[in-house]
Order: structure tokens, then C-alpha cells, then sequence
């Protein structure tokens, strides 16, 4: 039963924290908000005894990637100073989008009649190599883990174009 409880409330923070890095105004706040976000699904994989992917979410998000936004957002000063509004008149549209996609995905899961709610991987004992392997496999995963990491390099160089400050129309 406290299992429960403390899945719920990890649930909970996660939820809201991933609310609050859409919602807030400043952009170090929502960077500092998705850092929360990250560790709550760190701790619900290592809640699913898997301790691989909680570790990698922990080192490769938390230490990487939500590090990298934290410093891009600090080294552009016209970001942090932006006091602009940062909403969407037509936030309602996409509230009404979300709302039917997370419908549909309730609904294609409360009718799928395979679907087993109870403890997170089935124990075996080369999981991890399976995983291992399968990544690495041209008829498998290695297109798209392949993808991924031109993915964030392009993110990387991106993050270091906002970065640079413009020299050009100044004397």
C-alpha cells in the first residue's frame, strides 16, 4: 500500500512540474521545473525496477540535455530578460487536441483486452543485453538511436546559435 501512495504522489509532482515548465513566464523557471520533471520519471523507472533507464534518465536528461538548456538560457541574456508574454491566443486549441488525444489513448487501452496491469518488466536474467543488442542492430533500433544522436547534436548546435551573441550592426 505505500508503494502506492508513493507512486501517486511521484505521479503527482512529475504531472505538475511538466505543467509548470509550459506554464510558467521565465524560461530559467521552466528549465529548473523540467529538471523536476525529469527526476520524477527517474524515480518512477527505478520504481518499475529498472535501474538502467532510471540512471540514464538521470545522467543523459538531468545531466545533460536540462544542464545544456540551463546554460544556453543563462549565456542569452536577452532570453532571461525577456518580459514579453509567452502564451498563445490559441492555447484553447491545443487544451482541445490534447484533451482528445489523451481520450483516445484511454480509450484504445481500456479496450485492448491484452492489456495486463501489474508488476513493470518480466524478470529475465539478459534484459539489459537483449536491449544492448537490439540498438545496435541494423534490423532493429540502429536507424533510429542513430537519429536520436544526430537529434541532439542538431539541439546542441542549435543551443550554441542562441548562444552567440550577434556582433554584426554594432560598432
Amino acid at each position: 500500500m505505500a508503494i502506492q501512495i508513493f507512486f501517486l504522489i511521484v505521479a503527482l509532482i512529475t504531472l505538475v512540474s511538466a505543467v509548470m515548465v509550459v506554464v510558467v513566464r521565465r524560461m530559467m523557471h521552466a528549465a529548473l521545473w523540467l529538471i523536476l520533471s525529469l527526476f520524477g520519471v527517474a524515480l518512477l523507472f527505478a520504481m518499475l525496477d529498472s535501474a538502467f533507464f532510471a540512471v540514464v534518465q538521470l545522467i543523459v536528461y538531468i545531466g545533460a540535455i536540462a544542464i545544456l538548456v540551463i546554460f544556453a538560457v543563462m549565456l542569452t541574456r536577452r532570453i532571461m530578460d525577456d518580459q514579453n508574454v509567452q502564451t498563445n491566443r490559441n492555447w484553447w486549441v491545443a487544451l482541445v487536441a490534447v484533451l482528445i488525444v489523451c481520450a483516445g489513448i484511454t480509450f484504445a487501452m481500456l479496450s485492448w483486452s491484452r492489456l495486463q496491469v501489474g508488476p513493470g518488466l518480466p524478470p529475465a536474467d539478459n534484459l539489459l543485453s537483449d536491449f544492448g543488442s537490439a540498438l545496435v542492430d541494423p534490423s532493429r533500433f540502429s536507424i533510429p538511436f542513430e537519429v536520436a544522436s544526430v537529434l541532439l547534436v542538431a539541439a546542441l548546435v542549435g543551443a550554441i546559435y542562441v548562444a552567440v551573441e550577434r556582433k554584426g550592426g554594432k560598432g
